[in-house]
Formats: C-alpha cells, structure tokens, sequence
C-alpha cells in the first residue's frame, strides 16, 4: 500500500447496488426551495432520491421505508419488519455505510447499518496480505449499527478494504480506502475539509462531493443542518431522513473513503431555532433525538455518555486538536450564565483547550462566532456574550496557540476577522454554504472586519496545513463544486498565538 501524497488522486468510483452505473453529475439541488425540503413529503424525498436516477427497486425499498417510518413515529429499523422485507425482496444486501470516522494514524473506525442482526467484519489489504478485523455484531440494542475498528496500520498510508456481513462482501464503492493520518508529532503536510448546511438535497450534489474527496482531504467536519430536515421528536422520520443520506451514491462514495465527523444544529436537532428542551417536548423526546443521531453517525465519543447528555467531543488528527462543541442540546435561555453550552460544557471545553498539545485547535459552533450576520441572529453574542468573553479571554491569558474558529448555520461562505482589546486577532470561517441554500446578505455588519463573503453557491471550506516549516501555517481555501478556489488565506501559527502581556 503506497504512502499517501496531498491527494488521493481522481479514483474512478462504481455506484454501490443502490444507485445506476455510469450516470453523469447530479443536479445540486438548491433549485428545492428549502420550505418544501424541511418536513418534506414522500414525493419530496423520492424526487431528491431521483436526483441520482435510481433503479425502480431502490425507489419501491425507500419508498416502502419511508411510508413505514412515517405510520410508525418512534420506531427504530429493527422494529419494522417491513423495511428488512422490502430490503431483501429488491436485492439490497445492507442499509447504510461503510462510514469511516474516528481516523488516526494507525486505523480508523468503520460504521455499517445491516439488514438485520448480524456478524460484521472488514477485510484490510496490507503489504503483508489481507488482515481481518472484527466480527463486530449489529443488535437490535444498536438498531442494527456495528463500527468495526481497524488498527495497527502505517501511518500515512493507503489502504484498499471491504465489507463482509455474515461472511458475505456488500456492495460498496469498489476504490474504498482507508488512508490513515500522519503520527501526531511528526512534521507534515494535511487537509481537512468543511462546512454546513447540506440540508438533505447537497447530499445529492456528486460534484462537490467528489471534490472532497479527490482533492486528498483526510477527513470531513461537518457542523449542523447535515441530513435531517424539521423533524421535531418524530425519530422514525429522523431515520428516514437519515436513510435517504445513505441512499445518495455521492455520500457513499465519500464516506467510504473520507471519514466525517459531525455535530447537529437546529434543523437536525428538533427544529428551525430550537434548542434545549423544547416547548412542547420533554426530557425523553430529548433523549430519543439524540440516540437516533448517535446511531447514524461515527464520532470518537457523545458529550458525557455517562449522562446521556450532549454530542460533544474531542479528538486529534495529524497536527490538529479537534474540539467539536454542542450548541443546541444545553443551551437555555438568553441572559443566563454559560446560556449556550451550560456551565458543564463550557468547564469541559476550557479543560480541553489547555491540554491540547497540536499546533493548531479547529474549535467548532454550530452557529456563528461573530454577530455580524442577520443582527447576531442564534449567534453567540445573541445568547452568551458573556460566555464568549470568557472562552476568548481564557484563550488569550493561556496564551492557547493556532486556534481556527469554524461554524455554521448562516448559509453562505464568509472569513471574518474578530479583533480583541489585546490587539490579537480570532478568524472564523463560516462555510455553511454545501446545500447553495439562500440565506443573508453575503456581507454583514461590519465589512471592515469580513474578508470574504458568498452566497447561493455551493461551496466547502478547507484548511491545507504545513507543519515542515519552522512557524506551522494553514492556509484556508474556499472551495467551489468545479475546484476552483474561490479565496485563500495563509496564516502562521505565531499569527495565531496571543501576544504575551
């Protein structure tokens, strides 16, 4: 297996049995008015599933899944024998993934959703010969999940792999592969992508998505308003929503070769604007919302599981501390202290901040950092500035070195620069523009202060860091659906480092 370069180069993908072979790019949806994508109908996912023209079996299985789910509101997979029915009579041989996620520099972790319980495991082609790892079994308990963890790999490295459910390979992108990160204090150079907003129909955009991936980006943050559209506390729409994603040949192929890494915002967590508990639901509603989406993603860890509280976590890769914050599940109410992560979070995050050891901190929010957009609307200032105060002030009296603030939400693409008392200089990069979805002005408030803004064009965020050099950069690129780079901003980590009183 050849060490991995800045790319992985175009790699010719076969569409898995759920999709038609040889099929050109998709549309990118945006053309949907976004009201008809929230709480959709069925006619409304079945035209998003045809936006990748799909055979009359794959239409009738998800057609047949959805109507299930939407008679059944609190049901899992496993609790509707219909969809297995309606799975194994069209010929599917699994209903989601492979999903890679949890990536280090010696493995990664693989999330796959069976048809019903069974026995998963993951082939590994290595220099040596084939390795196997697993079984891991999908139970009703997990709603047929299993995450197979794959370790003991080179760092830096390609590696072909498969699938196997009850000792039988699934139909999967035949070019997967794991590309494993670089040793965590060893110099080198490392992309990461990301950005919000895809709404259900940018999961259908096969361009930008295989811009992702070809462009050699070792993995995906995705912050909020990624599948689930306006589905309250109804989870067995959470799931059909969550179905129609692993349904799209574009996601597919990414995820099978680029691991994401995800938060919710207000759109996947309850609805437009909604946070903590909401009226109307209570603690279990809560709590189901958040299983449902734990069981359809692959992250390092939830927030503290031992509370079943929160989706938050931490994590590292190559040269990157990741700090992934929850900003709807705690969040109370305006005026209130630590109103937008609650006290346990915000203690959590500054605990975390310190200890990281990278070069660079890429610090996640669902929502902005910055007020400049729609008069600070479900922004930080709105909801906690004292808060933010505080984390801000935290950072700089640390002096808590290449620190990337990123966040979504305000669809668009923006760079905005967040000046200090102190002289030093915060940059966010608000990159919710992969669904192309209308949203406020490109420019905000305070112009002097923005260095870049787009809107209605599907775009993705991306940071390429060099870590070779003596002061590590990253320079931030925003990206369009055809490649092309629509901004660029280096920035060294001295640049991104508190000045000392």
């Amino acid at each position: 297996m050849k060490k991995s370069s800045v790319t992985h180069g175009a790699c010719a993908f076969v569409s898995i049995a759920l999709a038609v072979l040889g099929m050109s790019a998709e549309p990118r949806g945006s053309d949907i008015p976004l009201k008809n994508l929230h709480n959709s109908s069925v006619a409304m996912d079945i035209e998003l599933l045809n936006r990748a023209p799909q055979p009359k079996s794959v239409q009738e299985f998800f057609a047949d899944a959805r109507n299930a789910f939407e008679k059944n509101p609190k049901a899992r997979f496993v609790d509707l024998p219909e969809i297995l029915q309606s799975a194994e009579k069209h010929g599917l041989t699994h209903l989601g993934g492979p999903m890679l996620g949890c990536l280090s520099h010696d493995g990664v972790r693989i999330w796959v959703r069976t048809l019903k319980p069974a026995q998963v495991t993951v082939q590994v082609q290595t220099p040596e010969g084939e390795r196997t790892f697993g079984p891991t079994k999908s139970t009703a308990e997990s709603d047929l999940t299993a995450v197979i963890t794959v370790s003991g790999l080179s760092p830096d490295t390609h590696y072909p792999y498969k699938v196997l459910v009850d000792g039988k390979p699934i139909m999967m992108p035949t070019n997967a592969v794991i590309t494993t990160a670089p040793r965590p204090t060893v110099p080198t150079r490392m992309k990461i992508a990301f950005g919000a907003d895809f709404h259900k129909s940018g999961l259908w955009n096969r361009q930008l998505l295989e811009q992702i991936r070809i462009r050699g980006n070792i993995a995906m943050l995705l912050l909020g308003d990624s599948a689930v559209d306006d589905r309250d506390a109804n989870v067995g729409m959470h799931r059909s929503d969550y179905l129609l994603r692993d349904l799209s040949p574009a996601w597919q192929e990414l995820v099978a070769s680029v691991p994401v890494y995800a938060t919710w915002d207000d759109h996947d967590y309850f609805n437009n604007d909604l946070s903590g508990i909401p009226s109307g639901f209570n603690a279990a509603d809560r709590a189901a919302v958040r299983a449902a989406w734990k069981q359809s993603w692959n992250n390092p860890s939830y927030g503290f599981e031992d509370k079943g509280e929160g989706i938050f976590f931490r994590t590292r890769i190559g040269p990157c501390d990741i700090i992934m914050l929850d900003t709807r599940f705690f969040r109370t109410s305006i005026g209130k202290t630590d109103a937008f992560l609650g006290a346990e979070q915000m203690k959590w995050v500054m605990d975390q901040l310190a200890s990281c050891t990278g070069p660079f901190i890429i610090l996640t929010s669902g929502t902005m950092w910055s007020d400049n957009i729609s008069n600070g609307k479900d922004s930080w200032g709105k909801w906690d500035p004292e808060g933010r105060e505080r984390l801000f002030e935290f950072i700089e009296k640390q002096r808590i070195g290449g620190v990337l603030l990123l966040s979504g939400d305000r669809h668009g693409a923006r760079v905005i620069r967040i000046p200090r008392p102190s002289g030093f200089v915060f940059y966010e990069f608000e990159l919710g523009s992969l669904g192309a979805h209308t949203g406020p002005k490109a420019t905000g408030a305070n112009p002097e202060q923005q260095l870049f803004g787009l809107v209605n064009q599907s775009a993705f965020g991306e940071f390429s860091f060099d870590t070779t050099v003596a002061d590590p950069t990253v320079t931030m690129s925003v990206v369009s659906e055809d490649g092309k780079e629509l901004y660029k901003l280096t920035l060294s980590r001295s640049q991104l480092t508190p000045p000392s009183k």
